[in-house]
């Protein structure tokens, strides 16, 4: 094997291992409730996107709520962690995706409480609802995007 064909393979296997790795980066951790529904439906929304999921089903969700460092106010039904942003509730996967595009500094997305005919809450009834963006360092936030408004 020549030296030139065994530096072209370690160069390749180098980007195929740089691409694996950021592929594994999007794993998101989804913490929830065992018997929610509407968590495992907005889990399939996710990975229907193609981001990997790792479902964590715990006793005291609340707790590890507080321990991540979510408002109170933001909050719904399951919290997820992906590349360091916290994202709470039923926020569509495609501003999962523009969020990890922009980077923006700030703490995560959030859609408080289960808001009909948002990704896993599909009941038939359709409420407006917004996406928070938010920051608990500076306390702010604001709506990152809008659904259902009509």
């Amino acid at each position: 094997m020549s030296i030139k064909k065994t530096w072209l393979q370690v160069g390749l296997s180098a980007v195929l291992l740089g691409f694996s790795g950021t592929l594994l980066a999007q794993t998101m951790t989804v913490y929830k409730s065992e018997s929610c529904g509407c968590c495992n439906d907005w889990i399939d929304h996710i990975r229907e996107a193609g981001i990997q999921v790792e479902a964590v089903d715990l006793i005291h969700l609340n707790r590890k709520k507080q321990e991540l460092g979510m408002p109170p106010q933001l909050a719904s039904c399951h919290t997820a962690v992906i590349e360091g942003y916290l994202i709470e509730g039923h926020v569509p996967a495609a501003d999962i995706k523009r969020l990890l595009s922009e980077r923006p500094k700030i703490t995560g997305l959030a859609v408080p409480g289960m808001p009909h005919g948002s990704p896993g809450m599909e009941t038939g009834r359709v409420d407006a609802y917004q996406v928070l963006s938010f920051d608990v360092k500076t306390q702010q936030q604001s709506v990152w995007s809008e659904y259902n408004t009509q």
